[in-house]
């Protein structure tokens, strides 16, 4: 149990600071979808009040889909606001990957109902363009609440997109491998060739 509270707490140090600063709209922003050869990249930002926990919100990759699932509900229901932004395959053969990614990053804090007073973000690299102070945190979604949820927020939210494309192109199985160059994935390229959404600029090794 002691392990659980500093684990809570080292998730709120980041948060911390800024509060104590009187900021009180701290934003967290991650995305979801870098890696595969299919669908957009998808980003969230998600604030909350300062005295809103939630037990189990961690990085969505250390998650199931169940849990996450669960925990996309209560971090709905509890966040102050939430801001969801994409960029399409054709913006990330367009712009490149990184670039692509913080444009659904900068979509996704202009999609919040209220302006933040700061962002943390998930990364090392260049920064989103955005309208309120920034920082980036060298795996945040480990090390800060708000991130850790900004990710399931945007994990959830493209899996069930691709989910969706699934039902318009099911030869490729979406539904199971979300667009990841899976060993299933890549054989259906090699029968189907690429569809829409596959995102060209990406190399494919069938």
């Amino acid at each position: 149990m002691a392990c659980a509270v500093e684990i809570t707490a080292d998730l709120f140090s980041y948060e911390k600071q800024l509060w104590q600063q009187g900021l009180n709209y701290i934003a967290g922003i991650d995305e979801a979808g870098r890696g595969p050869l299919a669908g957009p990249v998808v980003a969230a930002a998600v604030i909350f009040m300062d005295d809103v926990r939630i037990p189990g919100v961690k990085d969505s990759k250390m998650l199931t889909a169940l849990q996450r699932d669960r925990l996309f509900a209560e971090i709905s229901d509890q966040a102050l606001c939430i801001g969801v932004g994409q960029a399409s395959p054709v913006e990330i053969d367009r712009q490149n990957i990184l670039q692509a990614s913080l444009l659904a990053m900068r979509r996704a804090v202009e999609n919040l109902v209220i302006t933040p007073d700061h962002a943390l973000i998930d990364g090392n690299q260049e920064v989103p363009r955005l309208c309120c102070p920034q920082q980036t945190i060298v795996k945040g979604d480990k090390r800060s609440f708000t991130i850790a949820a900004a990710s399931i927020i945007a994990k959830v939210t493209r899996d069930r997109m691709m989910i969706e494309y699934h039902q318009q192109f099911p030869q490729y199985g979406f539904d199971k491998h979300k667009g990841y160059p899976s060993n299933a994935h890549r054989a259906a390229i090699r029968e189907f060739g690429q569809c829409e959404i596959h995102r060209r600029s990406f190399k494919v090794t069938l």
